[in-house]
């Protein structure tokens, strides 16, 4: 069956071990620089990652912060300008109503001045129908400006309205 045939093992030994010497003089250490350099590649490129992570979620929180200013700011000018819309606002109403105060007792005046005028040239056309009906009433033509006083006299004593 099996049979062990030392001088094959010894064979076998001698060249497995000088195996292991040249692989470990010609492959081994070149293997072990290769995974300790992709070991610290790895690590570096975590390190790096890491450190880009804590930028990354520096910068987000300014980003945060400057967004919160400028929606204060936002605000605080939006606050601003319905203030001063209210103010101007509040002044236009002001300056039409000093108009309309304006236009009305302007409006009064001119109806009082109207109004006299008329009144005015209403006695004027009352004395003279006055004293051309007491003409006719007496049939004779009298002192015009002797009539004209007396019936000013009288219209005047007369009420305003």
């Amino acid at each position: 069956m099996l049979e062990v045939n030392p001088g094959l093992v010894i064979w076998t030994i001698v060249t497995f071990i000088l195996l292991v010497i040249v692989l470990r003089k010609i492959a081994w250490k070149p293997l072990l620089e290769a995974l300790n350099r992709r070991e610290e590649h790895v690590r570096s490129s975590l390190e790096r990652a890491e450190h880009a992570k804590q930028e990354a979620e520096r910068i987000l929180e300014e980003n945060r912060k400057q967004l919160a200013r400028a929606e204060a700011e936002s605000q605080r000018i939006l606050n601003e300008g319905r203030t001063l819309a209210e103010k101007l606002k509040a002044e236009i109403m002001d300056k039409a109503n000093q108009q309309s105060r304006k236009v009305i007792e302007q409006a009064k005046l001119e109806i009082e001045r109207d109004k006299d005028a008329a009144l005015s040239e209403l006695r004027g056309e009352v004395v003279h129908l006055a004293i051309m009906a007491a003409e006719k009433i007496l049939d004779e033509t009298l002192d015009e400006n002797k009539h004209r006083k007396l019936i000013d006299g009288y219209l005047k004593s007369l009420p305003k309205n």
